[in-house]
């Protein structure tokens, strides 16, 4: 590869994705060979040192997470989430559309349950494939429920629930359903017991996708209309996967599961006093408990 040929390209790239050769460590060693300071004239060095510098960005910023239909990098101020398959823009356009929905009908006190989402753009690569790229806010120690790795005791897992449903609650006054409760999508942070709900892609009246290895209630199977009952559905579903619950924690969860949805709850917040009830006199009055992963 010629100096020019790869100035141009690393120039062009926006991601290092879009750098070509797979985006292997094989793509940095090539260009960088090409470009380095240090094997250009006098005349290039200028421009070698720039694209130098970019070229070594972007392999610092290539993706870093993997998430269902899209990869993650850091980037422009956040994490750029670009689908992996131009066809899944829809899905990205539904994150984009419901996180507008949240910062604008959502309760302020309540916006830390979801990232911010700093831009939503169309990009265009080389092979002029167009994807809609969102860039969202960087969650810091946050970390996926999907990476616990254990069951939990059912006090800790009882501090999630509380901030899940509350952070349902949120979403649903604002006109929103998540649509995907399940654990990958679920963050959490440790220290502070923050909760916060990721990867809005499958929001909206209707399911527009299902990940395939999830269990989804009966009326996603049959492609009904969602509603804030589904996310109850979900979410309770959830609990039951990372805990073992005492009975009476166990009927509640049982009468959140019923396959009609007008038999379950229908306002998260309304069974987050619920369930606090009933932790109340399981448990006793709150205390913080120091969960590590």
């Amino acid at each position: 590869m010629t100096f020019l040929e790869a100035v141009e390209r690393i120039e062009a790239a926006t991601t290092y994705a879009d750098l070509g050769e797979g985006g292997g460590d094989a793509a940095y060693r090539k260009l960088a060979k090409a470009v380095h300071p240090d094997a250009v004239t006098e005349a290039q060095s200028a421009t070698a040192n720039r694209v130098f510098a970019k070229l070594a960005r972007l392999y610092e910023e290539r993706a870093v997470l993997t998430g269902d239909v899209a990869d993650l990098r850091p980037g422009e101020g956040g994490l750029v989430k670009v689908p992996r398959d131009p066809a899944d823009n829809d899905l990205m356009e539904a994150e984009a559309a419901a996180l507008k929905k949240l910062e604008v009908n959502g309760d302020p006190k309540f916006r830390p349950y979801a990232p911010r989402l700093l831009k939503s753009y169309v990009h265009e690569d080389e092979q002029r494939r167009r994807r809609r790229v969102n860039v969202l806010e960087k969650l810091d120690g946050f970390v996926p429920l999907s990476k616990v790795g254990r069951k939990l005791d059912p006090r800790d897992a009882a501090w999630m629930w509380r901030r899940l449903l509350t952070g349902l609650g949120w979403a649903h006054r604002a006109g929103v359903v998540h649509g995907a409760v399940f654990e990958e999508h679920v963050l959490i942070h440790p220290e502070q017991h923050g909760v916060a709900l990721v990867d809005w892609c499958y929001s909206g009246g209707r399911v527009s996708a299902v990940i395939k290895g999830h269990s989804y209630p009966p009326e996603v199977r049959r492609d009904r209309t969602v509603t804030p009952a589904t996310d109850i559905y979900l979410a309770t579903a959830l609990m039951t996967r990372i805990t073992d619950m005492p009975k009476p924690m166990r009927r509640f969860a049982d009468g959140c599961l019923y396959d009609a949805p007008r038999m379950r709850p229908q306002d998260a917040w309304s069974l987050l006093g619920e369930l606090d009830d009933l932790l109340d006199n399981l448990y006793g009055p709150r205390t913080f408990r120091p969960f590590v992963i």
